[in-house]
């Protein structure tokens, strides 16, 4: 049986798709058989970052009604071949989306796959609460901005209260923390929350430390899932993310700001993308 992940975020724009992407990537290229399935109906974004968006020809909201089969509906990724994606509807409601029908394609999904990502919407309207409902583990994406933490604290209460394994009351969903656009010199200056401060405020395990880089948009615009760049500081970070998510022990980088030698400081060395 597949292990069911739901990546989500209390707040909108917090790099969420980006991640949920360069996770599934990552997992895919550890050789695990994995599925990323886009929840965010009505936008769909996911397809554009996983760069498949000419592919798309039926999507989630087509199986559900029956108007498609699930294998006509998955796109195998490109660029390795454990990776699937299923799109989400660029045209329908979010209401189209059922619990049964959910239900239905997670338990199908969970006979092929290893793992199954669900990319959530932003916040707690219906997608966002189907695409958590059925999960194992969850990834809560947040930015070091107060506005950012206190939606996400918003999003444990769902986890918590909302999912069948709650209802069920069983073991209850394993929350992990994953912070994006990290910058430790704006920590520094005071205009960005520290990570202890994040981790204090949500008291939930640290799974990843993203920092902020132009790789993630120049990977987003290229359609490429950033952790194919494993010269960027964000793709590495992507990839320790992975191997924690494994179970792996792995320290964490990119925290504090990196000590510049003495040639650097005299002639004004460029960081690192």
């Amino acid at each position: 049986m597949a292990k069911i992940i739901v990546v989500t975020s209390g707040k909108g724009g917090v790099g969420k798709t980006t991640s949920a992407a360069a996770i599934a990537t990552g997992l895919a290229l550890r050789g695990n058989k994995t599925v990323v399935i886009d929840f965010d109906v009505g936008l769909r974004n996911l397809d554009l970052i996983m760069g498949c968006e000419r592919r798309v020809v039926y999507d989630l909201v087509n199986v559900i009604q029956g108007e498609a089969g699930l294998n006509q509906a998955l796109i195998r990724d490109k660029r390795s071949e454990n990776l699937h994606i299923l799109p989400a509807s660029q045209t329908r409601d979010k209401d189209a989306l059922t619990l049964e029908g959910v239900e239905t394609i997670l338990g199908s999904l969970s006979e092929e796959f290893d793992y199954i990502i669900c990319d959530s919407p932003a916040g707690i309207e219906r997608g966002a609460q189907l695409a958590l409902y059925f999960a194992d583990e969850a990834i809560v994406v947040t930015n070091p901005e107060v506005s950012s933490v206190r939606d996400s604290d918003r999003i444990l209460g769902l986890l918590s209260s909302k999912s069948r394994r709650a209802e069920q009351n069983r073991e209850p969903i394993k929350e992990h923390l994953l912070v994006t656009r990290y910058n430790p010199n704006r920590v520094d200056d005071g205009d960005m929350l520290n990570l202890d401060d994040i981790c204090e405020i949500l008291a939930i395990n640290l799974i990843g430390l993203i920092p902020e880089s132009e790789a993630v948009l120049r990977s987003s615009n290229q359609g490429v899932p950033v952790i194919h760049d494993d010269k960027s500081d964000a793709g590495q970070a992507y990839a320790d993310t992975v191997s924690r998510l494994m179970g792996e022990d792995v320290p964490l980088r990119f925290q504090h700001v990196p000590k510049r030698g003495l040639i650097s400081r005299m002639f004004g060395g460029g960081g690192r993308r």
